[in-house]
């Protein structure tokens, strides 16, 4: 039996399977890019920039022939809207030329500073307006970020708006922009550019706009010669052009197809006849349902996540130093994100009931307790380095991005509940505390208090299943409720074998004293922003819990005379009184409620609290 090729035997399976049938269409597409970066290139229609606000061509056109209308007809109200029902129509019937971007331009603003000066109202924002007013998209912003990465090195663009070369703009790129035929030969080879913008129907504020059905029926022969190497050379990604106006540009990419990379092709709504008739001719992988900024963002996502299976883990050293770069370059911010995240995932993950279990036979409590603080810490050991220099370097541009670590942290222990141990259960917080102590000693350090206030006072939580309301920070990570003091004790007892007043305190400023090292080398004045710290969020402590039984301060060695004071004038907690005033950072930071008068009344309730429960003789 003869088959469709030409040779005997059974028929051959198909040697590739189409794109798009075994996955889905939005993972081909990040697989491919992410294994080619850089042979991709990007045509994008108006479709990208409509959530900017920003008017299309054709829109400006609509809207200028309506004002045209408007001024000629003065006494008519409703001149503006029947022109602009059928603009064309209107033209051609009160003008002598055609109606065509350029045409209208001259017409009703003769020169060049008129014409900018018009034309700036439709894509530029207005002063003092919304900075995001007609601004880069979600989707501008993640093209601009798949260039950085060197994912796409060549944007085909029928857009006259300027959105995607300021969204590079504001990445820290600086592109080539082709805007007019001439420029083709003068350019910089695509190789030797970062990113190369081809603006393939010119900019707002050139005449020689291609808008109309004429002017789009045909291409410069420059233009169209790089167009086709274009599309031959890359593979092309698709999104916000319908097919259905741009002759031109419609014959170049069914003309041309690339012998090396597929063409994927986004639509959000349904496709029209001409983008239906070139997909299925060029066995394109058709995205559907997805907007732009869904698109390029999801793309992102994805691409980055395949980073992350190929980056081998970093040492603590190394990630101290990725840090610092990072505080410093407002556009490696994404860069820094993806730091914090990783060394939290580190301690989640490490975080399984497998390995941190909340359940134990009495037998093996005390085993498994110090086992699980040993492995929290040991978890959380680059996380921690992290936070520790990178609050006291920040400037507090980046303070949301290290309070996230925090909020994930606190989130461990609504995973699993054992409720049959406390003790296992509670210290599933241990890895939240160690990070929000870290925060707050090294906030005091770096004389940022506020950020202090923001570590102890959200966010919110309570147990799903206490009953409780939501408590702060200051309350639930308590180190006193977190740690059990009697298994504390038994694995660090005191000289000779007696038991530490506050073991948790000891515990923690032991324990913690290495992440600090680079910020402060003196361990006398890394103490003495320990015992600040306990201070401050014992005040808050004892705010937070309004009298009840959360009432209850952070009790450590600060309380101690060694740390407190002998002279109460010029012990910790005077010192303290003489800074309460309305400019208190802590206030501003939104503790107490940024009421100067809350604040008095937990420094009272922290000093008679320690006058009423002392200890060891003092």
């Amino acid at each position: 039996m003869e088959n469709e090729t030409g040779t005997t035997g059974a028929p051959n399976p198909p040697a590739v399977v189409p794109a798009g049938t075994l996955i889905e269409p939005s993972m081909t597409l990040a697989l491919n890019v992410h294994s080619s970066p850089g042979v991709y290139a990007l045509l994008l229609g108006a479709g990208i920039s409509l959530a900017s606000g920003v008017k299309t061509g054709w829109g400006v056109v609509e809207d200028l022939v309506g004002k045209v209308a408007a001024v000629r007809d003065p006494d008519d109200p409703e001149a503006r809207t029947a022109a602009m029902e059928d603009p064309e129509k209107w033209w051609e019937t009160s003008c002598s030329e055609p109606l065509g971007y350029s045409a209208l331009l001259g017409a009703v603003a003769p020169n060049p500073a008129s014409r900018q000066s018009m034309l700036a109202g439709y894509f530029e924002p207005e002063a003092g307006s919304d900075p995001d007013d007609k601004g880069p998209t979600a989707a501008h912003r993640a093209i601009a970020r798949l260039v950085q990465r060197g994912c796409i090195r060549v944007i085909l663009t029928t857009n006259f708006d300027r959105l995607m070369e300021r969204a590079l703009q504001e990445a820290g790129i600086s592109p080539q922009v082709v805007t007019r035929p001439e420029q083709f030969d003068a350019m910089q080879p695509l190789a030797h550019s970062q990113v190369t913008v081809i603006k393939l129907h010119g900019d707002y504020a050139d005449l020689d706009q291609r808008n109309t059905v004429d002017e789009l029926e045909k291409y410069p022969k420059t233009q169209q010669q790089f167009l086709d190497r274009v599309l031959d050379e890359y593979g092309l990604i698709v999104c916000g052009w319908s097919a259905d106006w741009d002759t031109a540009l419609l014959r170049s990419v069914e003309g041309t197809r690339s012998r090396r990379y597929p063409l994927f092709w986004s639509q959000y709504g349904s496709l029209g006849s001409a983008a239906r008739a070139l997909t299925a001719g060029h066995g394109a992988v058709v995205i559907e349902g997805l907007s732009a900024d869904e698109l390029f963002t999801d793309l992102v996502r994805r691409v980055e996540a395949l980073d992350h299976l190929s980056v081998a883990p970093i040492t603590r050293d190394l990630a101290v130093v990725q840090l610092k770069r990072a505080l410093a370059d407002p556009v490696r911010r994404i860069e820094l994100s993806d730091l914090l995240d990783r060394a939290v995932g580190q301690v989640i993950d490490g975080s399984t009931p497998e390995r941190r279990p909340v359940l134990a036979s009495a037998e093996e409590q005390a085993s498994v307790f110090a086992a699980s603080m040993a492995g929290y810490r040991a978890d959380s050991e680059t996380l921690l380095h992290l936070l520790a220099n990178g609050v006291y370097h920040d400037d507090g541009t980046h303070d949301r991005l290290l309070l996230r670590t925090v909020e994930r942290l606190v989130r461990m222990r609504d995973v699993a509940p054992g409720r049959d141990n406390k003790y296992l259960e509670t210290l599933r917080h241990l890895p939240a505390l160690l990070a929000t102590w870290t925060i707050g000693v090294a906030a005091i350090l770096g004389h940022r208090e506020e950020l202090l206030a923001s570590a102890v006072t959200r966010p919110d939580w309570a147990s799903p299943s206490s009953g409780h309301p939501a408590q702060a920070p200051a309350w639930y990570l308590n180190p006193n409720f977190v740690i059990d003091t009697a298994r504390l004790h038994e694995m660090r007892p005191g000289e000779g074998g007696g038991k530490l007043l506050y073991p948790q305190s000891n515990w923690l400023k032991a324990v913690l004293r290495e992440p600090f090292r680079l910020v402060e080398p003196s361990d006398l004045a890394y103490q003495a922003a320990c015992s600040r710290f306990e201070f401050l969020v014992s005040m808050i402590a004892m705010d937070a819990g309004s009298g009840d039984y959360r009432t209850y301060p952070w009790a450590g060695e600060f309380l101690i005379n060694s740390y407190w004071g002998w002279d109460e004038s010029t012990s910790l907690a005077a010192s303290v009184a003489k800074e309460l005033d309305d400019s208190w950072p802590l206030l501003r930071g939104g503790a107490f409620g940024a009421d100067l008068a809350r604040a008095q009344a937990a420094h009272a309730a922290l000093v008679t609290w320690r006058k009423e429960n002392r200890r060891g003789g003092w």
